[in-house]
């Protein structure tokens, strides 16, 4: 495979924008945030559902070009396999505000969920919209369910699918509900494997070692992932097809039977392209695929798509997606005909095939809408939340300090485990906390002026740990805003539920528990006890010895899953997991005091 490309390795970083500004030269209903990195439907309608989505650049078509009239109202573009920030998606919300709901559809990888996480919690904290929902697509079954367990199936393609139904009912002015009821629906439905016949190659970056031309991948994601299988000799056509068809249809497979098809069922087929197949032969794999569900499973899909619709840059490979309508109607209380109807509406997206979105780019253009993505809700004198502000300050001044004295061993310890960065991170944030501090954000003893100061220095963490902060104090106040406690003097009784509301709202943004060896270890222990006892002292101590308990973990999530158990690492506790105990436990000395 060539590793050519028309622009060099210093211009790397040029290629989204440019891509994105020609995406919306030629179509003049779009509209680009350059900022953001945001692409938005300049029609959307406040009556409508929302429906947003993105994730990282490079599996184009996906997702800009499917925003439009009848499909995804905005999409944020992080850079090649990068997912966005937080201000991206934040900023794509407020770019399309809606009375009825925001629906975030992304696929299922860390990244994404964190981080749009992050801004669902952002947007309700800061009023941005009232209702919002995370619908991960999770389709992939190549990994299987014990693998998947904890963090889900990965998505591919499939996720178009649920896409276009959501975009179609969206524009009906279905309810926010019942767009997520369908979207849940179809998700459940779907089952997607892909196959690779080398890497693509990413402009700038080093290449990936070749697979050598008598191996075919099977279970290929969109990333450049190794692959769950790599077939050797090279297989026939006709056998590599297959062994993806037995993946995806063998109701007798516990690992990866997740659709159930029964004689008679209204399915639907999505052949997709990774990019470097001529649609000369992607069309005859669609053929073959179409024979062997007929003749060896008894599937006559009733509507097909074949084409370059989640990309993985130039990648040679394909997947084959297949949903279960019929079963998806029934699980969202809707009809087959409905389902189909609203795959066949009308979409004035870019990228959506059978459809011509261009106009002449002569038109005249509305402007792009005005956006702040650091507005906060506001809060009345009779809502905030106020301490004595000598408390306030030196109990957030003492957590601060007591987390950056522990970066170094922080940071000894994720060089071990990690990627090294723990401990920079939760330095870095802390000396912002003292900074906000040190400019009298405290002196006024609102609660809510120094939460959203945080909040604020928390966005610029970066990482998995600052995701999962971020997700957490935003959650905290919302909470803390619709609290019916306050005012009668007593903290704990307005803190505790109010963190635990909060907790709940982290659970669905990441599957991390007790045991797993992450910030969750600590975290879950001290909101637990701190909502069963209400006594700061106690949770502090269930944080020490949850902390502590993480040196005989292994750990479950992140880059430190990948590293190889056993020896003298684990017996070092999970940094992110030792710096929430350090936090609460200063604060609890200086309230102490």
């Amino acid at each position: 495979m060539s590793t050519k490309h028309y622009f060099p390795e210093t211009a790397v970083n040029t290629l989204v924008p440019l891509a994105l500004q020609a995406l919306v030269a030629a179509n003049p209903a779009l509209a680009l945030l350059d900022e953001y990195r945001v692409v938005l439907n300049r029609n959307h309608k406040s009556s409508h559902v929302a429906l947003i989505s993105g994730g990282g650049s490079g599996h184009e078509p996906a997702w800009s070009g499917y925003v439009g009239d009848g499909l995804l109202s905005a999409v944020a573009c992080g850079d090649i396999f990068a997912s966005p920030s937080m201000k991206q998606v934040l900023a794509a919300i407020a770019a399309v505000p809606s009375n009825k709901g925001t629906i975030l559809l992304i696929t299922n990888y860390t990244g994404d969920k964190l981080h749009f996480g992050l801004a669902a919690e952002r947007a309700l904290a800061g009023g941005f919209c009232e209702k919002v929902v995370v619908l991960p697509a999770t389709d992939d079954v190549s990994i299987g369910r014990s693998k998947s367990e904890k963090v889900g199936r990965r998505g591919l393609a499939g996720n178009v699918i649920t896409m276009k139904i959501l975009g179609a009912a969206a524009a009906k002015e279905y309810s926010f509900e019942r767009c997520v009821e369908i979207g849940k629906a179809v998700n459940d439905q779907l089952v997607s494997i892909g196959s690779a016949l080398d890497h693509c190659h990413v402009p700038g970056r080093q290449n990936h070692d070749e697979i050598s031309n008598d191996v075919c991948v099977v279970g290929a994601g969109i990333h450049n992932e190794p692959g769950a299988q790599k077939v050797s000799p090279f297989p026939s056509v006709e056998d590599l097809i297959s062994r993806l068809l037995t993946l995806i249809c063998d109701q007798n497979d516990p690992e990866r039977a997740f659709v159930r098809f029964n004689k008679g069922d209204d399915n639907v087929l999505l052949i997709n392209n990774y990019g470097g197949l001529s649609n000369l032969e992607l069309g005859a794999l669609t053929q073959e695929t179409l024979s062997q569900l007929s003749s060896k499973w008894d599937i006559k899909p009733t509507k097909i798509y074949s084409g370059a619709f989640e990309t993985s840059l130039n990648g040679p490979g394909f997947s084959i997606t297949l949903c279960n309508v019929t079963t998806a109607a029934k699980g969202s209380k809707t009809s087959v005909d409905e389902l189909l109807g609203l795959l066949a509406d009308e979409t004035k997206a870019p990228a959506w095939p059978n459809v011509l979105a261009n106009g002449s780019t002569k038109v005249d253009r509305k402007g792009n809408p005005s956006i702040d993505i650091e507005k906060q809700a506001t809060v009345s004198p009779e809502d905030d939340i106020k301490v004595d502000p000598k408390l306030l300050q030196g109990t957030i001044k003492l957590g601060a300090e007591r987390a950056i004295a522990s970066e170094p061993n922080l940071t000894k310890w994720d060089m071990v485990m990690g990627d090294g960065d723990c401990g920079d991170a939760v330095k870095g944030v802390s000396e912002a906390v003292l900074k906000l501090l040190d400019s009298g954000i405290a002196a006024s003893g609102s609660v809510f002026e120094i939460l959203h100061a945080i909040i604020d220095a928390v966005d610029d963490m970066g990482g998995t740990l600052g995701a999962i902060f971020g997700i957490l104090l935003a959650a905290l106040a919302s909470a803390l805003r619709t609290s019916k406690a306050k005012g009668n003097g007593d903290l704990m009784t307005i803190f505790a539920p109010a963190l635990t509301q909060a907790v709940e709202a982290l659970k669905n943004h990441t599957g991390a528990r007790v045991g797993d060896r992450t910030v969750m270890d600590v975290l879950l222990p001290f909101q637990e006890t701190l909502e069963a006892q209400r006594d700061f002292g106690k949770a502090v101590e269930a944080a020490e010895k949850a902390a502590d308990g993480t040196k005989d973990l292994k750990p479950k999530f992140g880059r430190a899953s990948y590293v190889g158990s056993g020896g003298e690492e684990q017996r070092l506790p999970d940094p992110g997991a030792w710096a929430l105990m350090e936090m609460v436990k200063g604060m609890h000395d200086a309230s102490a005091k």
